[in-house]
């Protein structure tokens, strides 16, 4: 390491050992090599770099936590969050989901979107029970708009999204991340609780009182859902805008063994419908 001057002759003035100010002179002179210690060590242009809340004003991309499930929200909100500077850090959740094919559209999107770091974790919430995604309960068909605006269906998995951020959270404290986006929507949606606005915040709170980047202030969390006001048509429009391969995504419930969509649970004709409303075609195939 290079110097900036002899750190054991640092002086400013110099006073007479007898003298009453010789002590004072003592304590100021280790200060001042401290300062220039820590200098050499942390500062760089006019900032501490190691810091990732300084990092932005080196013009250096900062990183963020993308939860990245393979489908067409998380896809779009991926590439809000690439086209907002960031280097994304994708995390994808293998929850014991009764399918693969999510999981390997995730993958291809990662690809697609050029993560700096991609994470899968098994987290088996399917030992629980209780959803049609993740146990041996049939998933509802075709069902229309009013059924759908109205009670929680049983493809909802238990505190999935809670899990989920939580794991999130814990990733990017752990990379330095202050930034943590996830595609919920709170508009065209199967009425998940978990994807509500009160429910984000709620989270975004709790992210900064239970983590020790949090309560040491070195991190402010911010918990980003880009989509949730955004009709399903809209969240097309953007995705397509930022240049996003829909062809890429898996959004169906109750796919084939071929992998192919159903076109009839409410993932896929929210899906169809926000393509139809956006102008588009939807680039998947279907059964």
């Amino acid at each position: 390491m290079d110097w900036e001057g002899d750190l054991t002759h640092v002086n400013v003035f110099t006073v007479d050992r007898g003298s009453s100010a010789y002590r004072p002179f003592q304590l100021f002179h280790l200060a001042e090599v401290l300062l220039l210690f820590l200098n050499q060590i942390f500062w760089h242009d006019g900032v501490f770099w190691e810091t990732p809340a300084t990092w932005r004003k080196n013009d250096m991309p900062l990183p963020a936590v993308v939860l990245l499930s393979g489908g067409l929200d998380s896809a779009t909100t991926a590439a809000i969050a690439k086209s907002e500077g960031f280097d994304l850090c994708a995390l994808t959740i293998d929850y014991g989901q009764r399918h693969r094919f999510e999981l390997e559209a995730a993958r291809r999107v990662a690809k697609m979107l050029d993560v700096v770091r991609h994470e899968v974790l098994r987290i088996d919430l399917g030992a629980f029970g209780a959803s049609a995604l993740t146990a041996a309960i049939e998933v509802p068909k075709d069902r229309g708009d009013e059924e759908m605006g109205h009670g929680i269906p049983v493809t909802y998995v238990p505190a999935r999204n809670t899990v989920m951020l939580s794991m999130a959270l814990a990733f990017a404290e752990a990379v330095g991340a202050a930034d943590i986006f996830i595609g919920v929507n709170a508009v065209d949606y199967s009425g998940y609780p978990d994807c509500r606005p009160e429910f984000i915040e709620a989270f975004e709170r709790t992210a900064n009182l239970a983590t020790k980047a949090g309560v040491e202030g070195t991190l402010k969390f911010v918990v980003h859902a880009p989509l949730i006001r955004l009709t399903k048509a809209e969240i097309i429009r953007r995705g397509t805008e930022l240049g996003v391969d829909y062809g890429l995504t898996h959004s169906c419930y109750d796919p084939g063994a071929d992998g192919l969509s159903c076109g009839h649970c409410d993932a896929c004709r929210l899906r169809l419908r926000g393509f139809a409303e956006a102008g588009q075609r939807d680039p998947i195939a279907y059964r």
